[in-house]
């Protein structure tokens, strides 16, 4: 049984300020174009942005008491959104349109995975910011959804003829008429550790030794919510975000409490 631990003593990550000059100038374009929308009464969109980008602009909008603004990407659950700054009583006009690719391929094969789709789609020479969620609803194999930017959105559908050893058709979705999504049916892993300390967290999501773990780290191959580290001392906390390049994305769901044996429990799942 689990000693759970007091929410009231729960420490909690804050909100990291901007750490190099490209977060700086994201913080200032956001703000520009806020300024600008309440000025001319104009609708404003931003690119897309990762959930960092989303903090950071979040930061800049308060910095500023900006108004009528909100996050969106597409559907409910989306990560990569863009920010739409409209003021009450303007034309509203936003920029993020859906692309369904549909496969068409050898019976038996393997159908294209999200890395094959998005490999594909970085061919056509689009920047990540023009690109958002890409969906594989499981009730429909072989079809994918991917939101981007108007103009990617029309490159796509121009260029993209194949994911992994599948062609591809593609078609425009109106925002408005597309299926609905559930939320991913990820399985959530319990694990216990010594401390929630970077190392040891991230050595039991890998399932490696924490020597190991420590190495990926001291390379500067992992991400916490999107900013680097090469600590392996850093503190953890829930909800926080791992990437580690060439071995995936883990969430942090929960630090229940403590196992009889006084191990730290973790709830993580693997995206």
């Amino acid at each position: 049984m689990a000693r759970s631990i007091d929410p009231a003593l729960k420490a909690v990550r804050g909100f990291v300020p901007a750490q190099n000059d490209e977060e700086r100038f994201l913080m200032r374009h956001i703000e520009d174009l806020a300024r600008t929308a309440q000025s001319r009464g104009i609708p404003r969109y931003s690119a897309l942005l990762s959930d960092r980008e989303q903090d950071l602009a979040q930061a800049a909008l308060n910095r500023i008491d900006a108004q009528d603004c909100r996050f969106d990407g597409g559907w409910p659950g989306a990560e990569r959104r863009i920010l739409c700054i409209e003021p009450a009583d303007s034309y509203t006009a936003s920029p993020l349109c859906c692309v369904q690719l549909c496969c068409q391929g050898p019976v038996g094969t393997a159908l294209p995975a999200h890395k094959d789709y998005l490999g594909s789609l970085m061919g056509l020479a689009l920047r990540r910011e023009a690109l958002g969620d890409i969906l594989l609803p499981p009730d429909q194999p072989g079809t994918a959804y991917v939101f981007a930017l108007e103009p990617a959105a029309q490159l796509i559908c121009q260029e993209l003829c194949s994911a992994g050893r599948f062609s591809l058709t593609t078609q425009l979705c109106p925002l408005d008429q597309l299926p609905s999504f559930g939320a991913e049916d990820r399985e959530l892993r319990t694990a216990t550790v010594s401390s929630p300390r970077l190392d040891a967290v991230l050595s039991a999501m890998l399932r490696c030794s924490r020597g190991a773990a420590a190495q990926l780290i001291t390379a500067g191959r992992v991400e916490i919510n999107h900013l680097p580290t090469t600590s392996g001392h850093a503190p953890v906390y829930e909800g926080d975000v791992f990437t580690v390049r060439g071995k995936g994305r883990f969430e942090l769901v929960s630090l229940p409490g403590k196992s009889k044996k006084d191990r730290w429990i973790i709830e993580f799942f693997q995206y």
